[in-house]
């Protein structure tokens, strides 16, 4: 028998979940002051008069160190519970881990051959 009244206080989480981004985005669109001249289209230096476009091409190797930054730290972040309950999980979980930071050190080690990491 399937109760729906278990799962009131869930649809009600939802909705007010639901409703705070929405009210947020409202009052700040009532709010904010809309002003369109050409100084808002410029690029912002600190405080220095900007030189160039603000539409520049970044090469395509900021993005791929970025991506190995956050694997690795994913990994940082995802070994940390496990280090933590290390007694209580066993050998299984010790065989799980240890292919998981294979499958990571693999993949940087591939990133490492492709030039990733390289900064020139």
């Amino acid at each position: 028998m399937f109760l729906v009244s278990k799962y009131n206080y869930f649809w009600i989480f939802l909705l007010i979940a639901s409703l705070i981004p929405i009210i947020a985005f409202s009052i700040s669109r009532v709010i904010a002051p809309i002003s369109k001249g050409p100084e808002k289209f410029t690029s912002y230096e600190c405080g220095i008069e900007p030189m160039g476009d603000a539409w520049i091409q970044f090469q395509i190797r900021y993005y791929m160190f970025a991506l190995v930054f956050v694997i690795s730290d994913v990994e940082t972040v995802s070994l940390y519970p496990w280090a933590m309950s290390f007694k209580q999980l066993g050998i299984p979980a010790s065989i799980e881990v240890s292919i998981f930071v294979s499958i990571l050190i693999i993949g940087l080690i591939y990133a490492w051959r492709k030039g990733a990491l390289e900064w020139s």
